[in-house]
């Protein structure tokens, strides 16, 4: 499988020297000891300073974000951070770099961010959801204030009918699924629109965008963010649905306790809870063309490896028929 408008082993040159020099351009000394941290899209590395410090370095994949993407990403979180909002922003650089947050060395664009800890939220304990709920709407009351100019907005189009599109045009699905999987994908979509709009003309901010566990880490202290790679701007619901999992009682339930504490801060359009299982949706289509996208990627095929075969495509036809089924049923009660 291949992409020909990927970027073909986008990080080939970016040896451990190549790491330690971006370092060195941003003002910082490392020691030498570096871990990759587990990221796909970018290349993320924990690395340790001469000083005793360290630091988290992620180097950005070309062509999928613009300077002024990632700068407006960085702004954000540096306006979160302003605010107390416990979201891990970039460092303003030193260096050559001086008084950036975007260091640039030989065709790599990359940033430097302090390191922090923690370990996945416990989703099952209330307490917890009500407290994520909280953090995420003190996220929303700072990302309402004013929308993204440069990054994109999540809707129907960009995270359905594009990435279909696309998959189509490259005949990436095998030829014995090709026809079930198009008919579920199509009909998935139309159930997508007819939920957009049952919701109407709903509110969109800026959102951190890929609210899920794996992005959200937990200390005694609380949650934090230590990624806003995906923010862009859209409905509030889609920083809410991913910490719902189970039968509709348990997401109802669970719904209620983040609610609770997500309207503490900001309060919540009640016509959005039609799109919870849209956006699931849109999740799952974009999802099977990320990875086909990436798979000129080195670490796309060894991290994948089911991805692409005819069993896989035809579990993607099961998901999305009851992905259908459940954009049909009402909204959950919030």
């Amino acid at each position: 499988m291949s992409d020909p408008t990927s970027c073909a082993h986008p990080y080939a040159d970016l040896t451990p020297d190549r790491v330690l020099d971006a370092l060195e351009h941003a003002g910082m000394r490392g020691d030498g000891r570096l871990l990759q941290l587990n990221s796909y899209e970018n290349r993320v590395f924990l690395c340790h300073l001469e000083d005793g410090g360290s630091v988290v370095v992620k180097f950005y994949r070309p062509q999928r974000w613009n300077d002024a993407q990632i700068l407006e990403e960085h702004a954000y979180a540096c306006e979160l951070a302003q605010a107390e909002v416990p979201v891990v922003a970039p460092l303003v650089l030193s260096g050559a770099a001086a008084g950036q947050t975007l260091g640039h060395l030989g065709g790599l664009r990359f940033s430097v961010s302090p390191r922090r800890g923690g370990r996945s939220p416990e989703l099952d304990d209330a307490r917890t959801l009500r407290w994520l709920g909280r953090f995420i709407g003190r996220i929303h009351a700072v990302g309402a204030l004013q929308p993204f100019v440069h990054r994109p907005t999540l809707d129907a189009s960009s995270f359905g009918e594009e990435p279909l599109a696309w998959l189509l045009d490259h005949g990436l699905v095998p030829p014995d699924v090709a026809p079930a999987w198009t008919a579920a994908a199509r009909s998935a979509l139309d159930g997508v629109r007819r939920c957009f709009d049952a919701a109407g003309d709903v509110r969109r901010l800026r959102l951190h965008g890929d609210c899920h566990v794996g992005n959200i880490l937990w200390t005694e202290a609380g949650p934090h963010f230590v990624d806003l790679d995906d923010a862009r701007m859209g409905p509030a619901v889609q920083d809410l649905w991913m910490l719902l999992s189970g039968d509709r009682g348990a997401m109802t339930r669970q719904l209620g306790e983040v609610l609770a504490g997500y309207e503490d801060f900001m309060a919540f359009d009640r016509r959005e809870l039609h799109l919870v299982e849209a956006l699931r949706t849109l999740r799952q289509l974009h999802f099977s063309a990320w990875l086909a996208r990436r798979w000129d990627d080195p670490a796309f095929p060894a991290a994948f490896p089911w991805f692409g075969s005819s069993a896989w495509w035809s579990g993607q036809v099961v998901q999305l028929r009851e992905q259908l089924e459940a954009m049909a049923e009402p909204p959950l009660a919030g």
